[in-house]
C-alpha cells in the first residue's frame, strides 16, 4: 500500500523561563491574531512567536504542511512589558485535517497581486501575493500609526497565496512574531493581526 507522503504537523513548543530580566526603553508589546483558514489544495506554513529572545520568555512553533482539505481557525494573544519580568501567552487552535493526493494544474496564468505594509514606528510588516490566479476575490483592510498596526486579508481564491508577517519589538530586537504560509489549490484566508506598544487593543470580530 502507498504510504501518504503529505505530512500534516501541529507542532507546539511551549518554552517557560521567568528570569527574564528587565529591557530598556518604555511601553508594552501586544499581539492579537485572529485566523480562519480553509484550503483544498496544498499548503505549506510555520508561525513563531516569542515574548523574548534566546531562553528567556515564552516561545511557540506551529506549522501545518501536506495535501488534502484542511479547515482550521486560530487564536493568539500575547503581551510582555519592556520594563518588567512580565508576559503572557495564549494559544488555541481547532482544526479538520483530510489527506488526499493533490497535483497543480498544467497551465499557469500570468495574472499576479501583491501587497506589502510596513510600520517602522511599531516594527511590523505584511506581505500577501497571488500568483497563477484562476479566480481571486479579495478585501484587504490597513490601519497604521505610531502606536498600532491593523492588518485584516480576507481572499478568496483558486490559484497560489503566499502571506508573510513579522513584528519586532524595537526596545530589544525580539522577533515576536514570524509567520510565512504557502497555498495552493482552492483557498479562502481570512487572517487579522494588531500589534502594538500601549494596551488595551481591540480587534474587531470577524
Amino acid at each position: 500500500m502507498k504510504r501518504l507522503t503529505a505530512v500534516v504537523s501541529v507542532l507546539m513548543l511551549v518554552l517557560i523561563c521567568l528570569s527574564v530580566g528587565p529591557a530598556s526603553g518604555g511601553g508594552n508589546r501586544t499581539l492579537t491574531q485572529h485566523s480562519y483558514l480553509f484550503v483544498n489544495g496544498y499548503m505549506d506554513e510555520t508561525k513563531i512567536y516569542e515574548t523574548d529572545y534566546g531562553f528567556k520568555g515564552q516561545k511557540l512553533v506551529v506549522g501545518t504542511r501536506g495535501s488534502g482539505t484542511v479547515s482550521r481557525r486560530q487564536t493568539i494573544d500575547f503581551w510582555s512589558s519592556n520594563t518588567s519580568d512580565e508576559s503572557e501567552m495564549y494559544f488555541n487552535e481547532w482544526g479538520y485535517f483530510e489527506y488526499h493526493p493533490y497535483s497543480e494544474g498544467p497551465s499557469e496564468s500570468d495574472l499576479k497581486n501583491a501587497l506589502c505594509a510596513k510600520n517602522y514606528d511599531i516594527g511590523s510588516v505584511v506581505s500577501e501575493s497571488y500568483s497563477s490566479i484562476r479566480d481571486l476575490v479579495k478585501d484587504t483592510t490597513i490601519y497604521q500609526s505610531e502606536n498600532v498596526s491593523l492588518y485584516q486579508i480576507n481572499s478568496y481564491l483558486h490559484g497560489t497565496a503566499r502571506i508573510g508577517a513579522r513584528f519586532v519589538n524595537k526596545t530589544d530586537r525580539t522577533t515576536n512574531m514570524l509567520m510565512g504560509g504557502l497555498y495552493i489549490g482552492e483557498v479562502n484566508i481570512r487572517e487579522e493581526i494588531e500589534v502594538g506598544e500601549n494596551p488595551p487593543l481591540t480587534l474587531p470580530c470577524a
